[in-house]
């Protein structure tokens, strides 16, 4: 068993350690660090708490609980994800739960896991929750969580014990809230991990409705991630995952939205087909269990990467212009958006290196300052030498060194002025991890922050 348990995290350490040495977005002059918390709370199954807060928190703040693999830990998590490095960016705050039991496995078999309150880690992960919103103003609505493998196991269960408490979550190679449910003790299910245990729809739904009987409230949105080639948690866990969620909130097993973000990735989205669908479903071809964790888009699913709706808007109040008073004359409703930034028209690009020996990804915010909206758009940069993308998220990328363009894909063609783009890239070096020195968007040069 110990065996098993050590191949759900075994193929994801080398992931982790490469990534130790991640550079984050430079740091001010006095920098946030991982602390331990100890009497938090509730904690029956003796886990550990680290908090990363970072220096500028939000004045709502959002708050992530980041949940480690097999064989990992709070501290590896931290260092081999970009989740703190976007909540420098974003303001909100996270929680990284770590296992101290031998296998370093999240407990997502036992029944006291499987209920709210039951006992085990989830109660334990909900006393880290309450710890820190009896600190800090956490936006009640903005609570979410993410793992990997076992991670993403204890995600779907968190999802299920507390829907009252997440609000969505995002889940990296997983299983279904249940599918691991063991009666004697043991923490691993040879047919749940083998992608032999099938249930309809209604069932899956039941077990996590179970979870909490008599619940009646809203349930949180998740998104879910899978590789076809996963040889840990078999693939076809990743469509018992959506017949469950979807269930969960009554929605037909039939997406409203599919595309391609990616080369290789098909995305399906249930209940909408915009980014903050009910549910979104992202199958990643050819893919081990080994799968990349694109914080980013997590983030994105949250909703982490925009301020609350309860934030007041950074643009002037209807009052100073009223809908009766025509725009400024610079820019005449006569005339349609044009497809590039006509002059005057700003744009700044935010751009984040996190690198480790000889390889690099990239964050990289693209921001519309200007009066008009881009309709299309082409960012343009050169790639220091030595750096070459391997792939990439939310554009396309061509040439892969040298003079870069990054273009738009079809949901992200728009930027109104005031609001921003989030793509990013994974790339090789041979030793010069810096950033380009100039950014161009439709030709119109960026100010860089």
């Amino acid at each position: 068993m110990r065996a098993r348990i050590r191949l759900l995290g075994t193929a994801l350490v080398a992931a982790a350690l490469t990534a130790l040495a991640a550079v984050v977005v430079p740091t001010p002059a006095s920098a946030a660090a991982l602390t331990e918390v100890t009497g938090f709370g509730n904690n029956p199954s003796n886990l550990q708490m680290y908090l990363y807060v970072p220096n500028n928190v939000a004045p709502r703040p959002g708050l992530l609980v980041a949940v480690h693999y097999c064989t990992g830990s709070g501290p590896a998590f931290y260092s081999g994800t970009q989740y703190a490095a976007l909540a420098d960016r974003y303001g909100y705050i996270v929680v990284y739960p770590s296992v101290t039991r031998s296998s370093k496995c999240f407990d997502v078999a036992s029944p006291q896991a499987l209920r709210r309150d039951g006992g085990s880690d989830p109660v334990g992960i909900k006393s880290m929750v309450d710890y820190v919103r009896q600190r800090y103003a956490v936006d009640p609505d903005r609570i979410f969580a993410t793992g990997v493998s076992s991670g993403a196991m204890m995600t779907n269960v968190l999802l299920g014990d507390y829907p009252d408490v997440f609000s969505a979550g995002a889940a990296f190679a997983g299983v279904p809230f249940g599918c691991f449910a063991t009666t004697d003790g043991s923490e691993w299910n040879s047919q749940c991990a083998n992608g032999q245990l099938t249930k309809t729809p209604q069932q899956w739904g039941d077990l996590v409705r179970n979870a909490y009987p008599g619940y009646t409230g809203r349930r949180p949105r998740m998104q879910l991630w899978h590789g076809t080639n996963d040889e840990t948690l078999r693939y076809p866990n990743f469509g018992e995952e959506v017949k469950q969620w979807t269930n969960v909130h009554g929605l037909s097993q039939t997406p409203t939205y599919t595309d391609t973000p990616q080369s290789g990735y098909t995305r399906t989205r249930y209940g909408g087909s915009g980014g903050t669908a009910q549910v979104e479903a992202i199958s990643m071809q050819g893919v081990s269990h080994n799968l990349p964790v694109d914080a980013a888009q997590a983030i994105r699913f949250f909703g982490l990467d925009t301020p609350p709706t309860t934030t007041p808007p950074t643009t002037p109040p209807p009052t100073t212009a009223p809908p009766t008073t025509p725009p400024p004359t610079t820019a005449p409703p006569t005339t349609p958006p044009p497809t590039s930034p006509p002059p005057g028209t700003g744009c700044r690009v935010e751009y984040t290196v996190s690198a480790w020996n000889t390889g690099l990804t990239t964050a990289v915010t693209i921001t519309n300052t200007g009066g008009t909206t881009v309709n299309g758009w082409a960012l343009a940069f050169t790639l220091p030498a030595g750096q070459t993308i391997t792939s990439g998220w939310n554009a396309t990328y061509s040439p892969t060194s040298g003079a870069v363009t990054a273009r738009n894909l079809s949901y992200n063609a728009t930027i109104a002025p005031g609001t921003s783009v989030g793509i990013g890239f994974q790339a090789t070096h041979t030793g010069n991890t810096g950033r380009p020195a100039t950014f161009t968007l439709n030709g119109a040069p960026c100010t860089i922050s």
